[in-house]
């Protein structure tokens, strides 16, 4: 049960929203909502974390997923959206700070 619990730790803080959109730079989570064919056109840096898992979670399935694997994966989304809300409350200043001085990160160009 522990290897479990750490191994889906490792596995949301792998795909964490916040982590994708705060800590690494604006072109890198742009192109990974692209491949993902996400309809999001801009991410606000508020809350930039769950507007990702969210547009993660609503961008088309890919060819070959099956749904029921599909349905396993939302629930790890839906996990990983509550960590980066806690995420996205704790960096709060930062992220304001960010949207005023940059602007909300854009996906489609």
């Amino acid at each position: 049960m522990k290897t479990q619990a750490m191994a889906l730790t490792a596995l949301l803080l792998a795909g964490c929203g916040t982590l994708q959109t705060v800590v690494r730079s604006d072109e890198v989570a742009a192109k990974s909502l692209k491949e993902q064919k996400s309809y999001c056109g801009a991410v606000p840096r508020i809350y930039s974390g769950v507007t990702y898992d969210f547009c993660t979670l609503y961008a088309p399935l890919r060819e070959g997923i099956d749904e029921q694997k599909h349905d396993n994966g939302t629930i790890i989304v839906l996990i990983d959206a509550l960590i980066s809300g806690v995420l996205d409350t704790a960096l709060l200043p930062y992220t304001v700070y960010r949207q005023h001085a940059d602007g909300s990160i854009i996906v489609t160009e």
